[in-house]
């Protein structure tokens, strides 16, 4: 074997590296509430636009439920949005979360969850359990109020 070829040389690939680092402890946000959750994203997000248009975020906690990080994955239209599960799953791998919270709004100021709300909450809450990380609540949020799926007992 030639010394002068890399590992990138011999398989035709790219190297693959991660680096994460934390925000100091003392600067995180502590969730311990559903309310919590609802106040974050409502100091982040456009409210401007939560009656507009759907969105949706992911909240990335640490083993204490400190805010690791807050994510827009998705904008959709006036009572839709696609959610990629692969990002969801991603962004809580590459920041070493230990738990998720979701979260989306409905421009109509439904608080009632559709059952493709449902459905998805489940398929997010199979695929995280897979990876041992837990999926804490989803949140839908209006400009008035929010529905906690974790505080109505449907995770």
């Amino acid at each position: 074997m030639n010394p002068e070829l890399s590992i990138t040389d011999l398989i035709g690939s790219s190297t693959v590296e991660l680096h994460y680092k934390r925000p100091h402890i003392d600067s995180m946000t502590k969730i311990s509430r559903s309310q919590d959750v609802s106040e974050l994203l409502r100091q982040h997000i456009n409210l401007n636009q939560i009656d507009y248009k759907e969105f949706f975020w992911v909240i990335l906690l640490s083993n204490s439920n400190h805010v690791l990080g807050l994510s827009q994955i998705s904008v959709g239209s006036t009572n839709a949005t696609f959610v990629n599960l692969k990002e969801v799953y991603q962004l809580a791998l590459l920041s070493s979360a230990v738990g998720v919270i979701i979260s989306h709004n409905h421009p109509s100021g439904t608080l009632k969850p559709s059952d493709s709300d449902i459905k998805l909450t489940k398929k997010i809450k199979k695929g995280l359990d897979i990876l041992d990380l837990k999926l804490l609540d989803h949140l839908i949020l209006t400009s008035e109020d929010y529905y906690s799926f974790s505080d109505e007992g449907m995770l």
